[in-house]
């Protein structure tokens, strides 16, 4: 058996913006997935998920994702879930020259689904490098990334960026503008995330944007802008962590008016700024999920765990290291 982790992660600024070639930077956190992968003697998945919301629940399946597991949870998300597993395992084989080689795995993970904390990155990420290693086959975390960003491809119908699976395959903070992909330095910066318990639905909130971009000029231009705040917040990011804050603000404002937020998010920002946070806004797809804040004090994480709707509030630590063996 073979068992690698990834981590996910928050961004600071850029998604939606990054779909569309504008820089975003994401920061790898200290909250990890890990897959456990044993090769069978036939070519069939079986595949044991637990552990992928805060409050956990597990599912089981075998054979192909049309098989919907009977469980208390939405079925777009269990979907996706298993999607992503399949499409790691696909790219495993390709990557192996292995096309009919069949696996056990097991997934494990603290950071909840669809919440924008990049979890399917993360499963996507480990699972590829579990995969290829317990076939012999090991792969560098650029070609991990790659490939992971390739499956996401897969399953989100073509409106996937590499910002979530290059900073979980390579971890700490990076900026990704297109194919360009780097890492950066980042400040010691006092993360607190909030979520709400839910999930957006990523494919549906990306291809909303796309539809407003299509209809709208100035919907284009907002997004162009978030690619100006991305900018800004570089020349800021020399331990000017009140700019940062203001500019986490303004890019927030930004995504209501592209329609990705929501009541529950919104209430957790401002519940962050009430309380002294230098800056909040929502992170990843939206919808539902988590909002990111900077503040050094305990005042954000108490004032989130009195706030209606959120259901739990934690500081996150930059996760310097990308994906590892275990």
């Amino acid at each position: 058996m073979t068992v690698s982790s990834a981590p996910g992660k928050v961004y600071l600024f850029g998604e939606h913006a990054v779909v569309y070639g504008e820089p975003a930077v994401p920061c790898a956190i200290e909250r990890r997935a890990t897959v456990a992968v044993e090769s069978r003697d036939d070519d069939r998945l079986r595949v044991h998920l637990s552990d992928l919301s805060i409050d956990g629940f597990t599912v089981e399946y075998s054979g192909s994702t049309d098989e919907t597991p009977d469980v208390n949870v939405s079925e777009s998300l269990v979907q996706a879930g298993i999607g992503y597993i399949d499409a790691a395992i696909e790219q495993a084989r390709d990557a192996t020259d292995r096309p009919d080689a069949g696996f056990d795995i097991t997934v494990e993970s603290d950071i909840p689904l669809g919440a924008g904390l990049g979890s399917s990155a993360a499963v996507t990420v480990a699972a590829i490098d579990a995969a290829t290693r317990e076939v012999g086959v090991s792969l560098s975390s650029d070609e991990i990334a790659d490939r992971a960003y390739r499956a996401e491809l897969t399953v989100q119908d073509g409106e996937a960026s590499r910002a979530d699976t290059f900073c979980s395959a390579t971890g700490g903070a990076v900026r990704v503008e297109g194919d360009d992909c780097r890492a950066v330095k980042s400040p010691e910066l006092p993360i607190v995330v909030g979520f709400d318990g839910g999930a957006g639905d990523t494919g549906k909130l990306v291809a909303g944007v796309r539809a407003l971009r299509e209809e709208y000029e100035f919907a284009g231009d907002t997004v162009q802008s978030i690619g100006d705040i991305v900018r800004q917040g570089e020349r800021a990011a020399e331990g000017d962590t009140e700019e940062l804050g203001r500019l986490m603000n303004f890019n927030h404002g930004l995504l209501e008016a592209l329609g990705v937020s929501s009541r529950s998010l919104d209430n957790m920002v401002w519940a962050a700024r009430d309380a002294g946070a230098l800056g909040a806004k929502l992170t990843g797809a939206g919808g539902g999920g988590c909002i990111v804040a900077l503040d050094p004090t305990d005042e954000t994480e108490t004032a989130l765990r009195f706030t209606p709707g959120c259901e739990d509030a934690f500081r996150a630590e930059l996760d310097t290291e990308g994906v590892r063996e275990e």
